[in-house]
């Protein structure tokens, strides 16, 4: 079932299992250290990856206004420490995936017309050429958003992208990491981040391609093509090199455990969000730091996480789990989710799985996923005809059964 990835040229078999591994609060925390002891656990559970938070030196605790790139330490811990944890998980075999913020950059120093884009007396000593003009540097307009408040980093320089193309394989070959994260992706060209995944060839890549869901007077449009569309453009522009964030599918998953599960089947009978699509470059997620955590911008209905779980963790697309659901909601939930993951494996259900919906109404949603797993969402009554079908594992409003 792999594919060979030219930018890697690592054969990825789709079968990546993700753990965002931090929330809002962690860098109060000694998070490194807090992180060192849960490798074990975090292997033993299945996850092939553990996205860290940003590892840099930043103006900002949470890693979001990086300032000095090449200083890794950070109110996460120091240097030492991150280095001795990736070791650690390199020992278990849990990827690292870095999250990289190179859309802004914090300046050291004022310079023309008294803004702060300046970057003297640290790692890339960039100037005022190194910031867009929209951001008051003397750099070209910027290829995307704008994150406002902050010097945006102008990638139409050869200069900046030949120095953020020696961090991110200093950070690749030296400190470790081998999976990446791109943040905030709208704010400059996806075909920088082809660039950069073609120079520093990290075996994962996933990007946060996030924008609004289509709403109209009466609460979340029903199609949401569009916004899939957009995220599916962005993968495309990336070389198909990257993942993205299947925000589509969140959008939706959380208004279908409400009662509406015939959100869960579009028009043409397929999984609604970016996984219905392109599920090998779609990663399915419930929540992260921004969307919930202590941010809760846009958070999952809490007493539906497993509703959401068993859906992600059994259907195709590449499933990322969110810390505190994992390890703050109690151990009962930790343990359906670490018996989703072996169930997954076991019924060797990966990233294109074939999927047949069979059930999608109000109160009850069913799904034949692969050759060898069944399951079904809601409080409506159903199970699998034939009994070759075993209960594998059930919870509050899912079930799911195997051959």
């Amino acid at each position: 079932m792999g594919y060979y990835n030219n930018a890697s040229g690592v054969i990825r078999d789709g079968r990546e299992v993700v753990l965002q591994a931090y929330n809002w609060e962690s860098h109060k925390h000694d998070w490194w250290r807090n992180l060192d002891g849960k490798v074990a656990d975090i292997a033993k559970s299945g996850f092939t990856s553990a996205w860290l938070p940003p590892p840099s030196q930043s103006l900002a605790p949470e890693g979001y206004l990086p300032q000095d790139l090449y200083s890794l330490n950070s109110a996460y811990g120091s240097e030492h420490l991150l280095k001795s944890l990736i070791r650690k998980m390199k020992q278990y075999k849990v990827r690292a995936m870095a999250d990289i913020v190179i859309n802004h950059r914090v300046g050291t120093t004022r310079g023309h017309g008294g803004m702060y884009n300046r970057y003297d007396g640290i790692s890339l000593p960039w100037d005022e050429h190194a910031v867009t003009c929209c951001t008051g540097g003397l750099g070209n307009r910027s290829t995307g958003d704008n994150f406002n408040g902050v010097p945006n980093v102008d990638h139409t320089q050869h200069f900046v992208r030949k120095d953020i193309i020696g961090w991110l394989r200093w950070l690749r070959n030296t400190v470790g990491f081998q999976d990446f994260r791109f943040d905030f992706a709208r704010g400059y060209s996806a075909q920088y981040v082809k660039e950069y995944i073609g120079a520093a060839k990290p075996l994962f890549s996933v990007g946060e391609c996030w924008d609004s869901c289509n709403y109209n007077g009466h609460g979340l449009e029903y199609n949401q093509d569009s916004h899939r569309q957009r995220i599916i453009n962005w993968i495309d522009a990336t070389g198909q090199l990257s993942a993205a964030f299947d925000f589509t599918t969140k959008g939706i998953l959380q208004e279908a455990v409400k009662g509406q599960y015939w959100r869960l089947c579009d028009a043409q009978g397929k999984p609604p969000g970016v996984m219905g699509w392109w599920p090998s470059r779609a990663v399915t997620f419930l929540d992260n730091h921004d969307t919930g955590s202590t941010q809760a911008h846009w958070p999952f209905p809490s007493h539906h996480i497993m509703e959401g779980y068993a859906y992600i963790l059994t259907h195709p697309g590449i499933p990322s789990v969110f810390y505190d659901h994992f390890y703050d909601w109690g151990s009962s939930i930790h343990d359906q989710i670490v018996k989703l993951i072996d169930i997954r494996r076991r019924q060797d259900i990966h990233s294109r799985s074939t999927i047949r919906v069979l059930e999608a109404q109000s109160n009850l949603y069913a799904a034949i996923v692969g050759e060898k797993l069944c399951m079904k969402l809601g409080d409506g009554s159903w199970c699998p005809s034939g009994r070759e079908w075993t209960l594998a594992t059930s919870g509050h409003r899912y079930a799911v059964w195997h051959k």
